[in-house]
C-alpha cells in the first residue's frame, strides 16, 4: 500500500501499491508522475525551492515557507492523488491535514 502523508511544510510517500508487478504497476506510475510534476512547478513556477529525497517506495518534498502559489499546487497534488485513491482503495491511502 502507498501512504501518502501531508505534514506542515510538506508531502511523504510510503511504500508500494503492489498493484502489478515492478515496471507493469499503474498506480505506481501515477503516484510518481503527481509528485514529479510537483516537485518541477514549485521549481519553475514559484519561489520556492523545494527540499527532497526520492528513492524506490519512499519520497518525502519539503518546502519551507510555501507562498499561496505553492500551496495551490500541493492541493493539485492532492486532487490527484485522492482521484488515483478513490479508484484503488486497496493500494493507497491519503492523509491530509486541512489547508490554513
Amino acid at each position: 500500500m502507498i501512504r501518502i502523508h501531508h505534514d506542515h511544510n510538506g508531502i511523504t510517500i510510503v511504500g508500494h501499491a503492489a498493484y502489478a508487478e515492478s515496471g507493469k504497476d499503474i498506480v505506481c506510475a501515477g503516484v510518481t508522475a503527481l509528485v514529479e510534476q510537483l516537485i518541477l512547478s514549485i521549481e519553475k513556477l514559484t519561489p520556492n525551492t523545494p527540499v527532497y529525497k526520492m528513492e524506490p517506495g519512499y519520497v518525502n518534498v519539503q518546502v519551507g515557507s510555501p507562498t499561496e502559489e505553492t500551496k495551490l499546487l500541493v492541493d493539485c497534488f492532492f486532487i490527484g492523488a485522492e482521484n488515483i485513491e478513490e479508484q484503488f482503495p486497496d493500494h493507497v491511502r491519503v492523509t491530509r491535514r486541512e489547508r490554513r
